[in-house]
């Protein structure tokens, strides 16, 4: 797909994603969906309503009445359309800088488009083959009052309140400014915690801290971790389907033990996970232990989301799938990554034990993972080329489903290019964070002298 990658389309807000695109994607999916309405919601940033008004505009020129949900969290939006049986566009670029913004599309469902639907949209905007209504047959548009309260109320529901309150826990909560500034501190609060806040005031310039919930953005969580003597802290990305976790001592918890905490707690024999190219072996020995199968995908929740369906249409079960962002699924609540419900169903494992026990078994690994910038195909082409060559070249086994993974057996290494930013990603695995450092740089100097001769 040219326009829409692994979770959507985004770029720079004003330069590469322009109101006028937005307007024309807006079009494409009014006439694509063939839809009578068709939501719109957006998370905080600076130029949400603008990029909003433009999808407004796009939609009601195909004849679709919308329906402004204002700021709600891209999970709160998918259980809008699901409840409502419309689609929704979601004005939000996730975890991506404050300058950004984009695009996902939610279908009736409440589930992000599958590739197929996507590709049918992007052949309408390509094409520009767009329904246009008359005059006097244009959509209008209403603003919907109540969705986040109507949200927060579906996540107590899915959650085990009793356990939860019962073990009196404080929640250290970090929504960066964010659209799950609107809603988590409410949910804990009502799931019986106590809750103490940082970077809890919506602000589409992101004072606080960058929207990716990563270690370097999330000093203060953890700080005030330790300074209220919470039993656990959690963080949230731009629009909150994501979760990231902090221990009882202010200690930060990488994604990929706490989707393996999670996963050993829901696989029994004869499931099956699914997860991307970049799995951590966590997950892996998880699934093995459990005696599940773990199916692995391109990385990105669309195609997590094709392969979950793909599974279930031919009876397997899904119960768990995501990957080690924080981008966690458990398709028996719903087909949506959601940091709030995930949060909550990591609360029922800390209602049993602290933090740090949970996840102690999925110590001992080390990761590394770098970012190559580049600013011309030519330069990109360059770096995959030269990946391409350094597979081939060593002693390892090869996976080319999305990018290229190499596995050693003791440690595996992936190089790929970003779906929703101009890097090329480099990732590294290892018992031994010497050896996980060693085949990350080896890597990455290989590219970056591709790079320079390009």
């Amino acid at each position: 797909m040219e326009v829409f990658g692994s979770s959507g389309t985004r770029g720079v807000a004003n330069e590469e994603l322009t109101p006028a695109f937005v307007l024309r994607v807006a079009k494409a999916a009014g006439t694509a969906w063939g839809a009578d309405r068709v939501a719109i919601a957006r998370d905080t940033r600076y130029t949400g309503r603008m990029l909003a008004d433009a999808a407004a505009s796009g939609l009601a020129s195909t004849g679709t009445d919308v329906d402004r949900l204002g700021i709600v969290p891209t999970p709160g939006a998918q259980f809008y359309a699901e409840r409502e049986g419309v689609p929704v566009v979601v004005v939000t670029a996730s975890h991506n800088p404050p300058q950004y913004n984009g695009i996902k599309l939610v279908g009736p469902d409440g589930v992000e488009l599958a590739v197929a639907d996507l590709e049918e949209i992007e052949s309408t905007l390509l094409g520009e083959t767009y329904t246009v209504a008359p005059w006097d047959e244009t959509g209008r548009a209403r603003a919907i009052e109540g969705v986040t309260d109507d949200y927060v109320d579906a996540l107590l529901a899915s959650a085990d309140r009793e356990a939860i309150a019962d073990a009196d826990l404080t929640v250290a909560l970090d929504p960066g400014h964010g659209a799950g500034a609107l809603t988590s501190p409410e949910f804990f609060r009502e799931l019986g915690c106590r809750v103490v806040t940082v970077n809890a005031q919506p602000d589409g310039h992101f004072p606080g801290r960058d929207p990716e919930p990563v270690p370097r953005n999330l000093e203060d969580l953890g700080r005030l971790v330790r300074a209220t003597d919470a039993d656990v802290g959690i963080a949230h990305d731009g629009d909150a389907d994501r979760a990231i976790f902090f221990d009882e001592h202010g200690a930060y918890v990488e994604g990929d033990a706490t989707l393996a905490a999670l996963a050993a707690a829901e696989l029994e024999a004869g499931d099956t996970a699914v997860s991307a190219v970049n799995v951590s072996q966590r997950l892996v020995d998880v699934a093995a232990d459990a005696d599940a199968d773990l199916e692995l995908t391109p990385i990105g929740s669309t195609n997590i989301i094709t392969r979950i369906r793909e599974l279930e249409a031919g009876g397997r079960p899904v119960p768990i799938a995501g990957e080690g962002n924080g981008g966690i699924f458990f398709p028996g609540y719903r087909l949506s990554r959601d940091g709030a419900h995930t949060a909550a169903r990591f609360l029922e494992l800390v209602a049993q034990q602290p933090v740090s026990e949970i996840v102690a078994p999925f110590d001992g690994y080390a990761n590394v993972r770098r970012n190559l910038e580049y600013e011309s195909t030519a330069e990109r082409d360059a770096m995959l080329d030269a990946a391409a060559n350094h597979a081939q070249a060593a002693d390892a086994e090869l996976n080319t489903r999305d990018g290229y993974r190499l596995d050693y057996g003791d440690a595996w290494v992936l190089a790929r290019p970003s779906g929703t930013e101009p890097l090329v990603r480099v990732y590294a695995e290892a018992r031994d964070e010497d050896r996980a450092t060693e085949l990350a740089t080896e890597l990455y100097e290989t590219l970056l002298d591709a790079k320079a001769s390009a």
